[in-house]
């Protein structure tokens, strides 16, 4: 669905904004004018965006850097 309709920016192209490592709405603004012509797409944007980035950090919490076992041998 269209967000941004000003500046043809979709849920999808959001989602995967955060997904390259896009994480506020400044950075949404800067990147694509998103809520910086006539604002009315301003309050989707941000539950949009926070909704990626609350999926985005579930992600890498339950991707472990740590190992899980350990071998004594």
């Amino acid at each position: 669905m269209y967000v941004c309709l000003c500046k043809s920016v979709t849920d999808h192209t959001i989602r995967r904004a955060v997904d390259n490592g896009l994480s506020s709405m400044r950075e949404l603004r800067q990147e694509y004018g998103v809520a910086s012509q006539c604002g009315c797409c301003k309050q989707c944007a941000k539950e949009v965006l926070s909704e990626a980035v609350q999926k985005r950090n579930a992600r890498f919490a339950d991707q472990s850097m740590l190992p899980t076992t350990v071998c004594y041998t």
